[in-house]
């Protein structure tokens, strides 16, 4: 192509095939040419003004630039948003220039515009997330100088642009130590930091800082992007965190109780200093070993299988490390967390000291009342020491006289005293020493069966009536069985008594048991004579009975009151004078005793009662 062809193909083909919009304006604004690209992009243009063209159909543009360049003959650049032929609003980067005849007049200006519209709607979009973004972010060049900063920056640390940043930043005359926009400055790569700073109000912030080139992949970058992640928060929640968790560990070491927990797995992750006392357990000997079971209760165990919230225990017992046996009150709970059982813990309470102190205080209370019997016990010795006299002053006057039938009363007298005093020391001895129970699973309704068995010959003598009632499906317990022998002969024993000193006819004596709110209970009812209310008073406090020196030693509701005491229960009465009596032992199965470890010379049978009356 020749440079005649050249120029023929400029003016022919250039001004269709640029990629721009090109227009051609009249000193009136009316658009006299266009191209094919303005025609697509405004539409119809002809015999129109161009600001008809681009969306206003009745006024010429407020600051036209064309206008200025028909005044002056200077080219100019502007942005101007226009609408398209869609009627979309677009912006556009316009170049003005004036066409100049050979007169040197401007007859017409060239108008050349391209679509900036993606563009600016990017930079818009950048600009906020730039200004926006939640975090602080700075551009930096090679003199550590802020060049760029978004608002949140200048929110924080105040207006920086032109500052050095550690200036800026940390109020310091010197570079940070371990500054990651230094290190991205020597070797072009990322880095990160924790860092502090301290904002135009004094408070200190805390950041975490990252660093990159603002062109990626530049070896020595002109400039550096730092985004600083505001951790203050953070830092502030870690502090409390590690404040509540020192207390949390604080009250867990100083705890008086036993702490044990567990992770979901069954790995102990808490064994406090008071669970290393009484388990013997060293920490470094169960942390994160699955021993949970070990020393937690059954019952806790199957609350957790049951997904029930907490189990507590007034008493049971737990195992040290050589198998001792330890009562204690046992508290457990299922650690929730999400909706779901992450651990358990279990609290124990130390109960030895206080069963050492119910031991005392029982013995302590024994020994009164054997002082009190013995007051009793020595006067009524007395009696039968008279009475002793008596017998061999008529047996010495019978042998005097060779009276055989005076013989034979002094010494039914003498017969009768002894066995008098005989069964008031025994009954006394049986009283003051100190047994130890042996602890057995026994069947309640056995040991009421043996007591019926021993006396119903009597009671069918004497005309009265034995009845029984079991609950249906009553459970064995821990018993002292030779123990609940004798408390339920002396109830027994007294009912059939009072029977019989009612003196009526067709009396009955009904034995029940039945278990209550995990309560096992006792009852012997009678219809007999009843108590008085003088009678009532004196019931368990003195050595005293109702039945005279033939029949009682006053003794045997002292011994049920003890040996209830044993089983951790209680023993009360109703009695109506005329009408009967009531006496109910009630056993918690939670305060039973645990179980005597058994030997093969331990025999299982009970013996008889300690004491009648």
């Amino acid at each position: 192509m020749n440079d005649l062809d050249l120029r023929e193909w400029i003016r022919g083909e250039l001004f269709e095939r640029t990629p721009n919009n090109i227009a051609i304006l009249d000193r009136e604004f009316c658009i006299v040419e266009a191209n094919h690209n303005f025609t697509e992009t405004y539409g119809e243009w002809k015999n129109r003004h161009c600001y008809e063209v681009y969306g206003r159909p009745d006024r010429e543009c407020p600051s036209c630039m064309a206008r200025l360049t028909f005044a002056d003959g200077k080219g100019r650049v502007s942005e101007e948003h226009r609408l398209n032929k869609q009627r979309i609003l677009s912006y556009h980067v316009v170049h003005f220039e004036p066409i100049v005849d050979r007169n040197g007049e401007i007859p017409y200006v060239l108008e050349i515009s391209h679509d900036v519209t993606e563009n600016r709607i990017r930079r818009r979009e950048h600009d906020v997330l730039f200004d926006r973004v939640p975090c602080y972010i700075v551009v930096l060049n090679r003199d550590m100088v802020i060049v760029r900063n978004n608002e949140l920056f200048r929110k924080t640390f105040g207006e920086s642009l032109g500052k050095k940043c550690y200036k800026a930043f940390q109020r310091r005359d010197e570079i940070c130590e371990n500054c990651p926009a230094h290190r991205t400055f020597l070797d072009g790569k990322v880095h990160r930091a924790d860092g502090t700073g301290r904002s135009i109000a004094g408070k200190v912030v805390h950041c975490h800082k990252t660093s990159a080139p603002l062109s990626p992949g530049e070896e020595n970058p002109s400039h550096v992007m730092e985004l600083c992640l505001d951790t203050t928060d953070i830092h502030v929640l870690e502090a409390q965190l590690k404040e509540a968790f020192n207390l949390q560990q604080s009250l867990i070491d100083s705890a008086i109780d036993s702490i044990v927990a567990a992770d979901g797995n069954g790995a102990i992750r808490i064994f406090n200093p008071s669970a290393e006392n009484l388990l013997r357990y060293r920490p470094k000997e169960v942390l994160g070993r699955r021993m949970i079971k070990r020393f937690v209760p059954t019952e806790f165990l199957d609350s957790l299988v049951a997904d029930e919230p907490h189990c507590v225990l007034d008493e049971t017992l737990t195992y040290d490390r050589d198998g001792n046996a330890i009562p204690v009150r046992f508290s457990g709970v299922a650690l929730k967390g999400g909706g779901k059982t992450i651990g358990s813990a279990a609290f124990f309470q130390d109960l030895r000291a206080i069963k050492q102190l119910e031991r005392e205080k029982l013995e302590a209370e024994r020994m009164a009342a054997v002082g009190q019997t013995v007051a009793g016990l020595a006067h009524g010795i007395k009696n039968v020491l008279m009475g002793l006299e008596g017998g061999m002053y008529v047996v010495n006057s019978g042998m005097r006289k060779d009276d055989k039938e005076l013989i034979r009363k002094g010494w039914e007298m003498l017969q009768g005293n002894i066995e008098r005093i005989t069964a008031y020391v025994k009954d006394f001895l049986g009283f003051a020493k100190s047994r130890t129970p042996k602890v057995e699973i026994v069947n309640p309704n056995d040991v009421v069966t043996a007591v019926v068995e021993l006396y119903k010959d009597r009671a069918a003598q004497a005309g009265i009536e034995i009845l029984t009632e079991f609950q249906d499906g009553i459970q064995p317990a821990n018993l002292d069985a030779e123990g609940m022998y004798t408390c339920l002969t002396n109830l027994v024993s007294n009912a059939i008594d009072a029977c019989e000193m009612s003196g009526k006819t067709g009396c009955k004596v009904n034995i029940r048991t039945f278990e209550r709110d995990d309560t096992l209970v006792f009852e012997v009812r009678d219809d007999g004579c009843g108590m008085d209310p003088d009678v009532q008073q004196k019931a368990f406090t003195t050595f005293f009975s109702t039945k005279g020196l033939s029949k009682g030693t006053g003794l045997g509701l002292l011994v049920t009151r003890r040996i209830t005491q044993e089983h951790g229960g209680t023993v009360t009465f109703r009695s109506t004078e005329g009408k009967g009596s009531l006496f109910r032992i009630e056993l918690p199965r939670r305060s039973l005793p645990p179980l005597t470890p058994t030997h093969p010379q331990d025999s299982t049978q009970p013996r008889q009662p300690e004491t009648g009356g």
